[in-house]
């Protein structure tokens, strides 16, 4: 069994993301009072009275509706009540019991698994009488809580806990090759891609812009190797993010970048490259992450432009600072050229955690810098004196030198470019800083006699 999973279930808009946080104890889920916020399932690994659990957040379970994202809410519920172990069912108190909350419950009931039924925005005693309405659902006993306030929420817990199966022996968490984001505008095909990487149809997929609002975890295996996979919502230009969820679900995929070992930066191929592709690249660019252009759509690119050496040529012009990225081109939706994904983040991911030798590092230097001089800064010859690596993901050198501020930065390109000769840190951007040898410090601080 190991770790059992709880999962939360109901209409949307009932407060099934503001109990997942509570249980969390942070803002992991988007909460907003707006029905559907929520769309994909949410994992996260929670511990209550030293009870270890995985908790999932569901989309908002509508048995009857036919709209397209409502429908895939629906089946992803589904899926997640398949997985868990146990589930908390949710109801709105201010709502009332509605003819989906029962017809909920009683696919709840068909599926066989334990039901913690639970009443929530219960902020008052008006709101405890219309609990007792809800024995309607068939439960022997309900739960009334106020998942934003918190009355309630110890009892519920309590008896989650009591409802959980036992604990048994768990294996060694498998070692993560690699944690990958998956980003680039709205409606590129980031969760298409999630999927074909997964081989399941884990994240909700819709020709609408802004499909995806909570980034979504999710562990694979291929070849022996597991990865985990972040599908993040996609980025808008500045100017066009508005307050409230999409705000949120920006800052949430820039948090993804940061944790993430690589990312696929996604371009719609049969768009070409945009103003904020440049700048979504630039993010991942700054934060020192392992990169690959994904040009995905590629079965919709049009035969006159289909020479892929051309093609990503283009678009190296496009984004010269993202020079070092490899770039392939994929179809998410066909899973064309899929597998060479995977061949790329390993390249990447160890690409990045290479080091140089000081010995070889300087070989370099000196031979970069005798084949052309650094010139002149204010009547005095900048001179380099040696360089050490100093980390790695991203590569990070200092090279020390007498006048750092007399060295411009298309000088450090150019070194950057002759240790790249030698060493390709391929899909990884490269840091270098220089620094003031200490004997020239004290020098400067001492005055001349």
């Amino acid at each position: 069994m190991g770790i059992p999973t709880v999962a939360i279930v109901g209409r949307p808009n009932v407060g099934k993301s503001t109990l997942f946080n509570r249980i969390l104890k942070k803002k992991l889920a988007v909460v907003e009072d707006v029905p559907g916020v929520t769309r994909d399932r949410n994992y996260a690994a929670a511990v209550y009275e030293g009870r270890s659990f995985t908790i999932i957040d569901t989309g908002g379970f509508e048995p009857v509706s036919e709209d397209n994202v409502l429908s895939q809410m629906r089946e992803q519920t589904e899926l997640a009540v398949q997985e868990a172990d146990l589930i908390i069912f949710i109801a709105d108190a201010r709502e009332g019991l509605s003819i989906s909350d029962l017809k909920v419950a009683e696919i709840l009931r068909k599926s066989g698994k334990p039901v913690l039924y639970c009443v929530n925005k219960v902020d008052g005693p008006k709101l405890e009488e219309e609990v007792y309405d809800f024995y309607r659902l068939g439960a022997e006993e309900l739960y009334s809580v106020s998942a934003l306030h918190g009355p309630g929420f110890v009892e519920l817990m309590d008896r989650m806990l009591e409802m959980l199966p036992p604990e048994t022996e768990i294996a060694e968490a498998e070692e993560i090759s690699a944690n990958i984001a998956i980003i680039g505008r709205p409606n590129v095909g980031k969760s298409t891609l999630l999927n074909a990487l997964t081989g399941s149809k884990r994240a909700v997929t819709d020709n609408v812009p802004g499909t995806t609002v909570d980034p979504v975890d999710i562990e694979v295996k291929y070849y022996g190797k597991t990865y985990n996979l972040v599908d993040t919502a996609g980025i808008r230009s500045r100017g066009k993010i508005a307050t409230g969820i999409e705000k949120y679900s920006v800052i949430r995929a820039l948090k993804a970048v940061e944790r993430c070992d690589a990312a696929f930066l996604l371009i719609d191929a049969s768009e070409g490259v945009t103003e904020q592709d440049k700048r979504i690249g630039g993010i991942a660019h700054e934060e020192g992450k392992g990169i690959i252009i994904t040009l995905n759509k590629w079965d919709l690119v049009g035969k006159e432009e289909k020479n892929f050496d051309d093609y990503a040529k283009k678009v190296r012009e496009e984004m010269k600072y993202l020079d070092y990225a490899p770039v392939v081109a994929i179809s998410a939706l066909t899973k064309q050229r899929i597998g060479k994904l995977y061949e790329l983040v390993d390249e990447v991911v160890e690409e990045g955690k290479r080091r140089v030798s000081t010995p070889e590092l300087n070989n370099i230097l000196d031979s970069a810098v005798n084949a052309h001089p650094p010139g002149m800064y204010k009547g005095r010859r900048v001179k380099f004196y040696f360089g050490t690596q100093v980390g790695v993901s991203p590569p990070t050198f200092i090279f020390f030198v007498n006048r750092p501020e007399g060295v411009h930065f298309s000088y450090l390109r150019y070194l950057e470019n002759r240790l790249r000769e030698k060493y390709p840190f391929k899909g990884n951007p490269v840091r270098i800083f220089l620094k003031k040898r200490k004997r020239e410090e004290e020098r400067e601080r001492t005055p001349e006699r």
